[in-house]
């Protein structure tokens, strides 16, 4: 026999006695397929792979490198791809409708009666070469710095802007000098995807076919400086008055910072910008330095260049300047729609002003005010006029007063912020102390039976002690024990001030803006003096936050916009929901002692209306500005005659002016106000006041019944006119803040109060008897009561008076004082 280990004739099974057994013979030993002509042969020396476990359970979720390397590239593909497209497909296009801009069209809540156009287009192209380079350097400085070394597009700009539409989060800036060109010039302001796409595709050819110089020549010409001026010549005239070649650079640099926010940087249409202004036209000037564009000496010796007057388009005349320019405030500060877009035109808004009480608040004015002045007093140059008035039902703005004319004088009285709204504040005061349950120092309720001492310069007391701020009454009237509704009357700054330490500064502060005063009003300091008025509320603001206390404590945003449209499609208008500020008992409490100063206050003027009414009387510092801030049931409305230099621009006293010694509240602007009322409301069904007040319960009168005052003003001290305190009060808070002075009466829920007990319609008939005033005053209380105030008093009302931040009178009157009337010569 042979050595030769046996065959098997392919069967892996069988092996003889001296065969050799595999190690593991399913791996050394596979199954050959049937069809395989010789499956011993082929499976000899072969191993199978073991398969791959299989994928399960959260691994199944994340990808493989094959799959993460595969869409990497497939990305790749896709932007290469694109951007090839893009650049293939998207050609430079034809100058848009923005170079030939239509005309807005304003119209009255009818929708059909037109009330502007602003189509007139003031723009006039020059090359290059005209705009000195100290112009040009100002631009660059304050839009792209690096222009003429960057690229044509700023990728993360772009990439961030793109992001932010998609988003929502509205418009993001950082795009160059090329980018905008292409913007204003070949597309438009729309905030689209698309666009930005655009944008980016047409920047990168355009600086491939277009020198810088040509670019920057053709911004220049079509970017928007604001009153209606396209392009930097004519935002030279438009501001200065002469050619761009004129120009200097803090000019220059000036026109250039309007670029960032045209209208709102206009200081003239609106001075309370001005700091805003100021730093960013620092700005500019400093990159200027920066890049070696202008010495540091140069800059240094640089006084800010005020522009001139504006002088609007005659299309403009008369109201309609103010509604537009209300208008377009409107759209752009609640972000309906930004200033650039608008400007292209082509858009139609319907506004929420109704034509005929429009028409019944310019006759007002005319008639109370404006028929009054005379070109033979020197004063009457001084009389500004602003109004508005709200539907408290729906917040519709339904007539706005601006002014005597727009191209006349520019600046819209009845949404300027910059003059004080005085003892129109005052109402504020006690609405936060009814909604709030707040309590005396005595922890009595405040109610408007609740008594005060009404102590001439009687210095607020805190629970902690004297905050060391001592206000002065109108005339130094002593008016001793006094209801809260007489005070009202009478606007007796003694006690307002202490209130508004009883109720908690900050407290009011927050019922204030939470009735409609904007948080952002200049001075609206959270300190005893805020209960006086040295805030600066807008007359459009106070007549919002009327119009709350009107709707029993309901506030909604105000409108002036019902419907913009542009080709026929709708642009969205942002919700305005309507919110409970205060209680309605809070707010029908405050109408009820409001009610009291038009039937038997300083108000009495207003029931020329013909109509319930509710109301008060303020006045600004030195008399600088009266105010009648009232409703009836369907309409709050607030005038203000202001005194302002016509040539300076700067606030101005109205002594002597309409011919009256003083000016006051209760005089032309109450006068006003009820004409415009009984106008507006003419045809109307008359309304009643549906009040829910809680008067509270009726308090003794120390004074008469001989026994001592249990208040906690009784123990107030009257600060002495010579030897006291040297701090002036309008430093109250400084001095709050030191002596812990700030600390606020505790207060007493409403359930609890003593003032609890059966609500009421407050009426004149049952309104409480008021207690006759000290020595002092009774010929006062008659001539104010009935609209002839006594002479030689002083406006104890005022802020300037309560704060006493004025130097020595030199008008021969005291600073300030109250809406009472003319007034004869002032005591020593």
């Amino acid at each position: 026999m042979s050595d030769e280990p046996p065959q098997h004739g392919g069967d892996p099974g069988q092996q003889g006695s001296q065969g050799w057994a595999p190690r593991d013979t399913s791996a050394a030993a596979p199954t050959p397929g049937p069809d395989h002509p010789d499956g011993a042969s082929a499976a000899k020396g072969r191993t199978k792979r073991p398969k791959r476990p299989k994928r399960t359970g959260w691994r199944r979720a994340i990808p493989t490198w094959r799959m993460t390397l595969g869409g990497v590239l497939l990305l790749a593909l896709l932007v290469v791809g694109g951007f090839i497209a893009g650049y293939q497909l998207i050609d430079i296009p034809a100058a848009n409708a923005a170079a030939t801009a239509q005309a807005n069209v304003y119209v009255y809540a009818d929708g059909k009666t037109v009330i502007a156009r602003d189509g007139e287009i003031n723009r006039e192209k020059i090359p290059l070469d005209r705009i000195p380079t100290p112009i040009q350097h100002a631009v660059l400085a304050a839009e792209d710095r690096d222009f003429y070394s960057e690229d044509a597009i700023d990728i993360k700009a772009t990439l961030r802007a793109g992001w932010n539409t998609v988003t929502g989060k509205g418009r993001q800036g950082g795009s160059t000098i090329t980018q905008q060109y292409v913007k204003n010039y070949y597309l438009g302001q729309e905030q689209t995807v698309v666009r930005k796409a655009k944008e980016f595709f047409i920047s990168i050819k355009l600086d491939r076919e277009q020198s810088k110089d040509e670019i920057l020549e053709g911004y220049l010409n079509t970017s928007y400086f604001g009153r209606n001026a396209y392009g930097i010549q004519a935002a030279s005239h438009a501001y200065y008055g002469k050619d761009v070649e004129d120009l200097d650079a803090g000019e220059g640099a000036y026109l250039a910072s309007l670029l960032n926010a045209p209208s709102s940087y206009d200081v003239v249409a609106h001075p309370e910008n001005k700091k805003a202004v100021l730093a960013r036209w620092d700005y500019v000037l400093d990159g200027m330095v920066k890049h070696h564009w202008l010495s540091a000496a140069d800059r240094d010796a640089m006084t800010f260049p005020v522009p001139d007057k504006a002088k609007p388009a005659n299309a403009l005349s008369g109201q309609r300047g103010y509604i537009v320019q209300a208008v377009e405030h409107y759209l752009v500060a609640n972000r309906i729609i930004d200033e650039k877009t608008l400007a292209t035109g082509g858009y139609r808004i319907t506004t929420t002003l109704q034509k005929s009480k429009q028409d019944a608040l310019v006759e007002a004015v005319k008639e109370n005010v404006l028929s009054k002045t005379s070109d033979d007093r020197e004063a009457d140059r001084n009389v500004r006029a602003g109004g508005a008035s709200i539907d408290p039902a729906t917040g519709h703005v339904v007539a706005l007063y601006g002014g005597v004319d727009y191209t006349k004088q520019y600046v819209n009285n009845a949404t300027r912020r910059d003059y004080q709204v005085g003892s129109t504040f005052k109402p504020f005061v006690l609405a936060a102390a009814l909604a709030n349950g707040s309590t005396t120092q005595k922890h009595k309720a405040i109610t408007p039976n609740t008594r005060y001492d009404g102590t001439n310069e009687r210095t607020v007391q805190s629970a902690t002690g004297s905050t060391g701020y001592s206000p002065a009454n109108e005339d130094d009237v002593d008016y001793g024990s006094i209801t809260v509704r007489e005070a009202t009357d009478k606007s007796v700054n003694a006690v307002y001030a202490q209130m508004a330490q009883d109720v908690g500064p900050d407290e009011v502060k927050d019922t204030a803006i939470a009735l409609g005063i904007p948080q952002d009003t200049p001075d609206l300091t959270a300190s005893p003096s805020i209960a006086l008025g040295p805030a600066t509320a807008s007359v459009l603001d106070m007549a919002s936050a009327y119009a709350t206390l009107a709707d029993h404590g309901k506030q909604r945003p105000h409108t002036l916009v019902a419907k913009i449209s542009k080709n026929a499609t709708a642009l969205p208008l942002p919700a305005r929901n309507t919110r409970r500020a205060i209680s309605r008992e809070a707010a029908d409490t405050t109408t009820s002692v409001l009610r009291s100063v038009v039937d038997g206050g300083t108000g009495t003027a207003a029931q020329g209306a013909g109509r319930p009414a509710a109301g008060k009387t303020g006045t600004a510092e030195e008399d600088r500005a009266a105010w009648f801030a009232g409703y009836t049931p369907d309409l709050a409305t607030v005038i203000a005659v202001m005194g302002q230099d016509p040539e300076s621009g700067v606030q101005k006293p109205l002594y002597g002016a309409l011919g009256l010694a003083r000016m006051n509240g209760g005089g032309a602007p109450a006068e006003t106000w009820a004409a415009y009322t009984r106008a507006a409301l003419e045809g109307s069904e008359v309304q009643d006041f549906d009040l829910e007040a809680d008067e509270g319960p009726e308090e003794p009168d120390p004074d008469e019944s001989g026994e001592g005052e249990d208040t906690e003003e009784a123990g107030g001290t009257k600060a002495p006119r010579d030897g006291g305190s040297t701090e002036k009060p309008g430093t109250g808070d400084a001095r709050e803040r030191r002596d812990g002075d700030r600390t606020r009466a505790p207060e007493a829920p409403s359930e609890a109060s003593p003032a609890a007990g059966a609500l009421h319609t407050a009426t004149p008939a049952d309104a409480p008897s008021r207690a006759p005033a000290p020595a002092p005053a009774p010929a006062l209380a008659s001539d104010e009561t009935a609209g002839h105030p006594a002479s030689g008093r002083r406006d104890g009302d005022s802020p300037a008076r309560a704060d006493r931040t004025d130097g020595p009178d030199t008008t021969g009157t005291r600073e300030s004082r109250d809406d009472q009337g003319p007034l004869g010569p002032t005591r020593p």
